[in-house]
């Protein structure tokens, strides 16, 4: 406590005994043990009073030791199981958890990655992929401002995420990988990359592209095939150098038949191979009869119609054709959705076509529409010209249901520009996307559907869409989540299929190392979406007709259930709803792939650098009892003494009321019962 404190305790007490004295120790009318009882009473009360008011305070201090964080990273994928370093990983694990030195120098935490990045000390080696640089991040963000030097046992092969070794660059701590491996290089032939279209038109060409490589010494001759069923479709020699160890192979294909169509490519293994596993890849293309032509006019040139036209295009069942005004007109029959772009008074005609055609449309409005044209053009979208404008954010509605939605983190795009004023949509209508303004929301639909009579139009009441594509790239590493949203509206768009109450999206084939998700939306009697109901989907296996059941779970206004537990194979599948006749049927492929078994070495170059990188030093699973000494020994990882100074009041002021209010009592009652009141 202060000086200043202590002396106003004691002239509070001064105060309150002099107070005390003077009511019943000068002339006093009570006589005796009375007056001494009154008095300390009294005294008692009113020094409480006056402490309370004061609230002397001290600080106190305590001292505690906070000994280096220790994070060991254990990887979990499926690549461990094949280069048959299970076992050593978890020597090394045990190593580590049993030495007694480092555990009382380290505070030990042990996290596995692969698919995901967890802590936890039990490992399967199982995951279907490694994210070393996820794992990496992850554990930079957590110890971000600790002593934390880290512990990285893995092989080093990543199938997922952007490159570890300069991902460490803003890495903290050093990092000592333990490699699960050894530096022996085996021969070996591989197909590094296989890239083909995930759909062709029919009668056309398809593109495959292959990279094939070759680690080892001397010269050595293969050939590549591709294979569909018993028939041989393409078929090169190839010759591979220790200097010339990588082959690029670009090919064409007919797509002669509409349906799935399912190819092998190898690449004959050598005879001293010891991995062959990743001398083959199955591919597989959707070869459909017609693709959908989506039409973009606008009278001005914007980036907004390059991200459209990109994001369209993902799927490769849709091409983009973008035109001026004055062209659109006559092609406005060949194609099954109108983009309008930003219309002013030179799409009059574009109108008028649109009108007798009855096409669906996607209308975009910005700074530049020209409002008191539309308003008189076309009766859907109504807004009040002002020459104003706003930034409005998006907000998903998640009681959206003419089609399922993904949020994609709408929330955390930037703010679009777009008019001021109150938007108004005059037939029925559902509001996809919501605007806020600084935070609140205006009841403006950002993006709204309306369909009647079997036509289909939506407006989306924004300039700048290229910046939430580039915002999707940024959260993502991918623009894959913006341009499957724009897919499924630019699906409900174009066509003018008639909804049914039992709505089910699945692709037509997937690969067994990546998400197997089927969707499926079910409507009440009035067509509105019901997340009450029950739905269960079973899928068969064509091969051996085991059946399996999985049920739906609700995921805000859809349905969804992944069953990637499923092996590779052709399935036929049924959802169904509880209590209900509805049922939707379709067929799937599931294409095997293990993208962990494609490697045949640790990838020891890599891990060392990454150790050099961050100060650090790499060990084989051999030298788990060096890296130990020199984690025990490295002046670097000191225990820490931390100080903490807290300030406390010294008496709890609850206290003090509590023996304010006994005082007081107790002067009351005794007066009470000596007949004083």
């Amino acid at each position: 406590m202060s000086p200043e404190t202590i002396l106003y305790i004691v002239i509070a007490g001064v105060a309150s005994f002099a107070l005390a004295v003077f009511m019943y120790g000068y002339r006093s009318r009570y006589k005796g043990s009375m007056s001494w009882v009154f008095g300390i009473l009294r005294f008692v009360t009113l020094f409480s009073i006056l402490l309370l008011l004061i609230n002397p305070k001290f600080k106190s201090e305590t001292y505690t030791i906070e000994k280096p964080k220790l994070p060991i990273l254990v990887d979990n994928s499926a690549s461990v199981t094949e280069l048959e370093q299970a076992d050593n990983a978890n020597s090394a694990i045990e190593k580590l958890k049993a030495n007694a030195e480092l555990n009382d120098k380290y505070d030990l935490s042990f996290f596995t990655f692969g698919n995901s990045f967890i802590q936890t000390d039990s490992v399967s080696f199982a995951e279907t992929n490694t994210n070393i640089t996820k794992a990496l991040a992850a554990t930079n963000e957590v110890f971000k401002n600790e002593i934390a030097p880290t512990i990285l046992i893995s092989d080093g092969n990543q199938t997922l995420g952007n490159d570890y070794e300069f991902a460490s660059a803003t890495f903290a701590n050093p990092i000592y990988p333990i490699i699960l491996g050894d530096s022996t290089r085996y021969t070996d032939l591989k197909i590094e990359r296989l890239n083909t279209n995930r759909y062709a038109f029919l009668k056309n060409k398809f593109p495959v592209e292959a990279i094939l490589v070759y680690n080892g010494t001397g010269s050595e001759t293969s050939q590549f095939v591709i294979t569909q069923g018993a028939a041989t479709v393409y078929r090169e020699t190839v010759t591979f150098s220790e200097n010339d160890n990588t082959k690029t192979i670009s090919l064409t294909l007919p797509a002669s038949r509409v349906g799935l169509q399912t190819y092998t490519a190898s690449i004959v293994p050598l005879e001293i191979e010891k991995n062959t596993v990743n001398n083959r890849k199955r591919f597989a293309v959707e070869v459909i009869d017609e693709a959908t032509n989506v039409l973009v006019v606008s009278a001005m040139v914007h980036p907004d119609l390059g991200a459209i036209k990109k994001s369209i295009e993902t799927n490769e069942q849709r091409k983009v054709r973008i035109v001026k005004p004055s062209e659109a007109v006559s092609l406005l029959n060949d194609f099954q959705l109108v983009v309008l772009y930003q219309p002013n008074r030179s799409f009059n005609a574009v109108y008028t076509e649109l009108a007798k055609l009855k096409k669906n449309t996607l209308l975009i409005t910005g700074s530049r529409t020209d409002w008191s044209f539309l308003n008189v053009v076309q009766p859907v979208f109504r807004k009040d010209e002002t020459g104003q404008k706003e930034d409005a954010a998006a907000q998903l509605n998640v009681n959206y249901g003419t089609f399922a939605v993904e949020d994609i983190g709408f929330t955390n795009f930037p703010p679009l520009e777009t008019s001021f004023g109150d938007l108004v949509v005059t037939i029925p209508h559902e509001k996809l996307l919501l605007q806020t303004v600084a935070g609140i929301e205006t009841g403006n639909p950002m993006i709204a559907t309306a369909e009647l009579n079997g036509k289909r139009d939506a407006i989306w009441d924004v300039e700048g869409i290229w910046k939430w594509r580039a915002q999707s790239y940024l959260q993502e590493n991918n623009f894959q989540e913006f341009d499957n949203f724009m897919g499924k509206l630019v699906q409900y768009l174009a066509s003018n299929k008639r909804k049914s109450r039992l709505e089910v999206s699945s692709e037509s084939f997937y690969y067994n190392n990546s998400p197997i998700k089927i969707s499926a939306q079910y409507f009440d009697k009035n067509y509105v979406f019901d997340g009450r109901a029950s739905l269960n989907i079973s899928v068969v296996n064509k091969e051996s007709s085991t059946r399996t059941v999985f049920p739906l779970l609700l995921k805000n206004n859809f349905y969804e259930v992944d069953v990637n537990s499923l092996p590779a194979g052709s399935y036929s599948y049924t959802v169904s709803v509880g209590d209900e006749t509805i049922a939707r049927s379709g067929n799937f492929t599931i294409l095997d792939f293990n993208v962990e078994q494609q490697f045949g070495n640790a990838n020891v170059t890599k891990l060392g650098r990454l150790a050099t990188n961050t100060n650090g030093t790499p060990f084989f699973t051999n030298q788990v009892d060096n890296l130990i000494t020199v984690l025990l020994e490295d002046e670097r990882f000191q225990s820490i003494q931390k100080s903490e100074e807290k300030v406390v009041p010294l008496i709890d002021w609850k206290y003090l009321l509590i023996l304010i209010v006994l005082a007081l009592s107790a002067e009351w009652f005794i007066r009470k019962y000596n007949g004083l009141i």
